[in-house]
């Protein structure tokens, strides 16, 4: 996807927010699909997936063109990121809708931190400001639904925040070597190998909608990853993390959409509070790209 009319950070943040809402999409599916099917069986084909649906573009450009120039950084990526998902889908089922979006949004804060602390990125104010508050619309919105309940669920689906901030910035390290068509793929490959074991012990045969739905997810994933990878290319993974607070806005309408939920007072008072914040630090990079004395 090319963006020509844009500089590198605003297109890269126009990339992001793009992505969030495919992974909005996506989320949703996946809800479906581990109230129906094994959770850890729901993880694996969800990649299995993606796989199969980037079959046609490996073949065509040929194997040796997806080879990447660091095997053990995917590698590394695809253990990292296996392993917060094993935490996440574990607790998927187990937690209430708006206890498992408050921890979600805490992985643009880790990223931030580690992005300052591994990749040596310039943190400028403006962008800490952003987060914070992009975080704090999203505690508005959740904070009168949260229960307190879920237990040690809660504590899992926490502890997979970390992780998907740190495989976040593997790949922002992997976009100097690699594409992203080769990044997404060996996500793909190593993910699926990595919770193949898992899916095996618990596999249940999927019916033909279900096996559409898997499709679908697979299609979502690896395009939703392409974008992020783009992103990450195109622009410092820390500026790209407050457009995550979007996917708030974008899974309240979803919800509404596909399950009738009503956004209350709470949501769009937050919704305004994360569309603030998304607007102004793109004005920012938008002008530190153009006067980088700025």
């Amino acid at each position: 996807m090319v963006l020509p009319r844009l500089n590198p950070t605003p297109a890269g943040m126009a990339l992001a927010a793009m992505a969030g809402l495919t992974f909005c999409v996506l989320n949703v599916l996946l809800r479906i699909l581990a109230t129906e099917l094994p959770p850890f069986q729901v993880q694996f084909l969800r990649y299995a997936s993606g796989l199969v649906v980037l079959l046609p573009w490996i073949i065509r450009q040929g194997v040796a063109a997806y080879r990447p120039r660091g095997l053990g950084g995917q590698l590394w990526r695809g253990v990292v990121h296996s392993t917060a998902l094993y935490l996440w889908f574990a607790a998927l089922p187990n937690i209430p809708f708006a206890d498992l979006t408050a921890i979600g949004f805490t992985s643009p804060l880790f990223v931030m931190i580690g992005a300052v602390i591994f990749l040596r990125e310039r943190m400028f104010w403006q962008r800490w400001v952003a987060g914070l508050l992009g975080f704090a619309g999203v505690l508005v919105v959740v904070g009168p639904q949260l229960t307190g309940e879920g237990g040690h669920y809660s504590l899992m689906m926490l502890a997979s925040a970390p992780l998907f901030a740190a495989s976040f910035l593997i790949t922002k390290a992997l976009t100097k070597r690699d594409s992203p068509e080769v990044i997404v793929a060996w996500q793909s490959i190593t993910v699926a190998l990595f919770t193949l074991p898992a899916a095996l012990m618990v596999w249940e045969w999927p019916d033909a909608r279900q096996w559409g739905l898997v499709l679908l997810c697979g299609m979502l994933g690896s395009f939703g990853h392409w974008m992020l990878t783009h992103a990450f290319k195109l622009a410092d993974i820390s500026s790209a993390q407050p457009v995550k607070f979007l996917d708030l806005i974008w899974a309240a309408s979803l919800g509404y959409l596909v399950f009738a939920e009503t956004p209350t007072s709470s949501t769009f008072l937050g919704a305004l509070v994360i569309f603030i914040s998304t607007t102004w630090i793109a004005r920012v990079e938008a002008r530190r790209t153009r006067s980088p004395a700025a």
